[in-house]
């Protein structure tokens, strides 16, 4: 067995101890701890060599002095390893942010917008409002054929929707804004068959009674507006039905 001498364990203790120091360093101190150590190891080695006798002891030291350089290689290569890891966790942190952003981004664009419709709060979905929203603004935008499809589409695939009866009542709109007298008639009688309670069905009866009076069914048109009093007595459509009425 191969004895060391007090000086050799000496070095080899100041080396464990700079190189446990060295793991509290930042980067810089660590290498500058390292290359310190080397250099104190080389002069340490060269007056060693100069006072040790035996060989055996001198090939002991430089056992020692070759075990340190590859703790010194293995330290490297454990930083590489360290910085490439913690490369790849900062990597994985931002897709992680990035797919969180963009699911919350999603779930915005789906969850129900909740939104008051004639005085009353509804929820919505965002699909449902884009297509309301186009909708009546080609109404307004004076694009009367392409409101009327896009108005169908609606009240056909959103028939629950609260705005279902305002979409069926302004398809009404855009059907005699064409002059489709007949078919504006239909769409105006649908909105008060299925949505009766709505503040528009006054307007949708006062409407099919002008539809009517345009056609030259004057007694259909007293008809309509005899129901319009009768149902809807209090509301605004109501008391130019009596005007009417009063003239006819």
């Amino acid at each position: 067995m191969i004895k060391f001498s007090k000086t050799v364990l000496a070095v080899a203790l100041a080396g464990f101890s700079l190189h446990a120091a060295a793991g509290v360093f930042d980067d810089d101190e660590a290498r500058r701890a390292i290359l310190d150590l080397r250099t104190k190891v080389e002069a340490l080695q060269r007056d060693l060599n100069a006072r040790l006798d035996t060989k055996t002891d001198k090939s002991a030291t430089l056992d020692l002095l070759a075990q340190h350089e590859q703790t010194m290689q293995e330290i490297a290569q454990l930083r590489g390893q360290i910085e490439l890891l913690a490369n790849e966790i900062s990597i994985a942190q931002k897709r992680q942010k990035d797919f969180y952003a963009d699911l919350d981004a999603r779930l915005k664009k789906i969850e129900p917008k909740e939104v008051t419709i004639d005085g009353k709060t509804a929820a919505v979905d965002q699909a449902e409002l884009n297509a309301y929203d186009a909708a009546t603004q080609m109404l307004k935008d004076g694009d009367y054929k392409g409101a009327g499809a896009a108005l169908q589409n609606f009240v056909q695939r959103y028939p629950g929707s609260s705005y279902a009866a305002n979409a069926q009542y302004y398809l009404g709109t855009a059907l005699y804004a064409q002059r489709d007298c007949k078919g504006a008639i239909l769409a105006q009688q649908q909105l008060v068959k299925q949505y009766p309670d709505s503040p528009r069905a006054p307007e949708a009866l006062l409407n099919i009674a002008s539809c009517q009076t345009e056609l030259k069914a004057v007694n259909n048109a007293k008809k309509t507006l005899q129901e319009l009093v009768k149902n809807y007595p209090d509301s605004d459509a109501a008391a130019t039905a009596r005007e009417r009425l009063r003239g006819k």
